[in-house]
């Protein structure tokens, strides 16, 4: 009976804990980062830990998670301010559309999105590239927003999904998942999402269907009809106006990074002990991989700036990254509270008798969470945090459990996401009806297609 009242006395911690960090994030003007931390130290107390052992929890939790991800979390911002700053981004837009081909520009801007979110912030990369959209909106007179959609799409999953951007990278730290498998089966997960998720947009442009004004300055929208689509006969002209570098320079701080790590990661799996397994499990660490892709950044595309305005972009980029960092560690403050307290124990038993399936448990944390505080990184970071101490003991696959928490962390895109608005300014969107059909209802098709293909293979696993 002892131990049956101490269980209570934890999950009603951990509930009062959650309750309190959704009420001081959402309606006082507390800060997402104090209201983690001051939520860890609730849980903990009324969890049945002594003061002194809340507070060295969460002092430990924060220094161990940070010592994990900041580094790379830093190293991934920096080499994405370098290929914003030279362009190297949009060149990477206007490789894929050549490649992808004519007729085919919703296709070659979730690419584009998927590719280059990478290493660059989603609502980063949506500014960016923009106007290569709204570029071939005119053009071609496909609806801007279609396009926007798409390579909004792929921008939001690659950020969800694939390290080193700092929610995925966090999640994969939490709940001990190796970096390599982390993007194999990030890249793995997006791409049938992807897929579904542009198929809405090309038929949702033809739904709301707006292409840019002549003037410049807003959007002309109209019902659409099928003679409005032409084709583009050549890209030579937009290429000739900007001064980018080559595809190759473009494309290399990125591939060669994710190269190594999971070169790294199919070594170690395979259990190869010689020299050059030992070199590539050197070089494909996420830390010098990261390295070595920032190297070949600054010394490929920032020649083209000196010294000085290149050092200004990095520290610029670090600066936007410096609460995302405290919020992750203070995520793993909240899971090193949960730990010590023997939360995870009482809730993994208590999941066990609910009889809920123990995959969803993330799914469904992630996204309460991405509904109430709208941000993807914090969503992402709690969910994980929660389910860690339940992955041994309902003997679940880590690596799922992380690709359930990222596809929970993909919904329900709202008035309360930094995104949604983005999107809607910049594409023109006023109506309700259409914002809600546009980033909203896009994110539901990723996340619960996302969930369908993990419940797929947890069902294998």
């Amino acid at each position: 009976m002892e131990t049956a009242v101490s269980s209570t006395q934890m999950l009603i911690g951990l509930a009062v804990g959650i309750v309190l960090l959704l009420i001081l994030a959402m309606k006082t003007r507390i800060h997402v980062f104090v209201a983690l931390i001051l939520s860890a130290l609730v849980t903990g107390l009324i969890g049945g830990l002594p003061f002194s052992e809340v507070i060295g929890s969460v002092t430990k939790g924060f220094g161990s998670t940070l010592g994990s991800t900041g580094i790379i979390i830093g190293l991934g911002v920096m080499m994405g301010a370098v290929l914003e700053k030279s362009g190297a981004a949009e060149q990477m837009a206007f490789s894929i559309i050549k490649w992808i081909g004519k007729a085919k520009e919703e296709w070659a801007l979730a690419i584009t999105g998927w590719v280059v979110a990478i290493p660059v912030f989603a609502d980063s990369g949506l500014v960016i590239l923009t106007p290569l959209a709204r570029s071939l909106s005119r053009m071609t007179g496909k609806s801007v927003v279609g396009l926007g959609l798409a390579m909004a799409t792929g921008l939001q999953l690659s950020h969800t999904f694939i390290p080193p951007t700092p929610g995925p990278l966090a999640v994969a730290g939490i709940l001990e998942v190796d970096m390599g498998m982390m993007i194999l089966w990030g890249m793995l997960m997006t791409i049938p999402t992807l897929i579904l998720a542009t198929l809405y947009a090309k038929w949702l442009g033809t739904k709301i269907y707006q292409v840019p004004s002549a003037d410049g300055n807003g959007f002309d929208r109209k019902e659409f009809k099928a003679e409005y689509i032409k084709s583009i006969e050549s890209l030579e002209n937009m290429y000739k106006e900007k001064n980018l570098p080559s595809a190759w320079l473009s494309f290399a701080p990125i591939l060669v990074p994710l190269a190594l790590i999971l070169g790294n990661t199919v070594v170690s799996f395979l259990k190869y002990e010689n020299e050059f397994a030992n070199f590539l499990k050197m070089v494909g660490h996420p830390i010098i991989a990261l390295i070595i892709g920032l190297l070949i950044a600054i010394y490929t595309l920032g020649r083209r700036f000196s010294k000085k305005e290149l050092s200004r972009s990095i520290e610029e980029g670090v600066q936007s990254t410096g609460m995302i960092l405290f919020i992750t560690g203070a995520g793993g403050a909240l899971g090193y509270v949960v730990r010590d307290a023997g939360i995870g124990n009482a809730l993994g038993e208590t999941v066990l008798n609910l009889g809920i399936p123990g995959i969803l448990i993330p799914f469904v944390i992630a996204a309460l969470m991405r509904i109430s505080l709208g941000s993807a990184t914090v969503a992402l970071i709690t969910a994980a945090t929660l389910t860690a101490p339940l992955v041994p003991q309902l003997g679940l696959d880590p690596t799922l459990v992380a690709m359930s928490t990222c596809a929970g962390a993909v919904s329900f895109s709202y008035f309360n996401d930094s995104g949604f608005w983005v999107f809607n300014g910049l594409y023109g969107l006023t109506e309700v009806k259409d914002q809600f059909m546009a980033k909203t209802t896009v994110s539901f098709i990723g996340a619960f297609s996302a969930l369908s293909m993990v419940l797929i293979f947890n069902a294998f696993m």
